[in-house]
């Protein structure tokens, strides 16, 4: 994976309208945390008639690091990136999941060779080959002590296995304590079921982009979404452009968040 920051060299109409859409971004109102459901990579391949959607998905890690740049120098703190699904492990064909372990792995070790960004897993292991699980633990090891921009890299998740994994952890921590049944009850806070998620001690996403058109959460971060504001993006994420990314930190930044209110 390379690193650098791949988009093409932008024409001077496209430097004009970059400009402008960063002084319309309220630097006041950025975003602390920006969740992606990063989408759209295997259209992306058949439209150019790639037998194999490996194509995609390369294509897709290779413009993750752009991505991530971007996010920095608007002055995000926290990206979680949504890169393999639960639901992906049972409904995928084979050849595509061997490949997309290889891809993560790569990405996964690839991050850290970046700046000062620590990477974090969010998901589960269950399902993943051993050599994409330690690269994400590699991962995570490498990086534990940067302070820099935090990246989630959320592979084999689902929210709704999240939430289970939390409620089982709850009870498990309840019944080791001396808790009984009875009790139970008065500790099914939300707040001490958010302690138990896989994103414990991080803030929720002030903001969820998907691209590629397509308007639906996915088992995605259900629990942590609850007050987010949605943007959705109809590139495919391999073409994803910095003036989209800007485009939706203008909108946010123009919005007026209720937080349930």
């Amino acid at each position: 994976m390379n690193p650098d920051r791949t988009e093409p060299r932008p024409g001077p109409l496209y430097k004009l309208y970059q400009r402008r859409l960063r002084r319309e971004v309220d630097p006041a109102n950025v975003p602390h945390h920006i969740a992606v459901i990063v989408d759209g990579n295997r259209r992306w391949a058949k439209q150019r008639l790639q037998e194999r959607v490996a194509f995609g998905h390369r294509a897709g890690a290779r413009k993750i690091p752009e991505f991530l740049h971007w996010c920095e120098d608007a002055g995000v703190k926290v990206v979680t990136l949504y890169l393999l699904s639960s639901d992906n492990l049972k409904g995928r064909d084979n050849q595509e999941l061997l490949d997309l372990f290889g891809i993560i792995s790569e990405l996964a070790i690839g991050l850290t060779e970046i700046a000062d960004w620590r990477v974090k897993h969010v998901g589960s292991c269950e399902g993943l080959p051993a050599e994409l699980s330690d690269a994400l633990a590699i991962a995570e090891e490498r990086t534990a002590d940067r302070t820099g921009l935090h990246i989630n890299l959320a592979v084999g998740y689902g929210g709704r296995s999240e939430i289970t994994a939390a409620m089982r952890s709850v009870i498990a921590e309840h019944r080791e304590a001396g808790g009984t049944i009875e009790t139970l009850a008065d500790r099914l806070t939300p707040e001490m079921i958010g302690e138990h998620l896989w994103t414990r001690g991080q803030a929720d996403p002030d903001l969820v982009i998907r691209t590629s058109g397509e308007q639906r959460l996915s088992d995605f971060m259900i629990w942590q979404s609850a007050h987010s504001e949605f943007y959705f993006v109809e590139a495919l994420y391999p073409d994803l452009r910095e003036v989209d990314f800007l485009r939706a930190l203008r909108d946010y930044s123009s919005r007026q968040r209720r937080m349930g209110r």
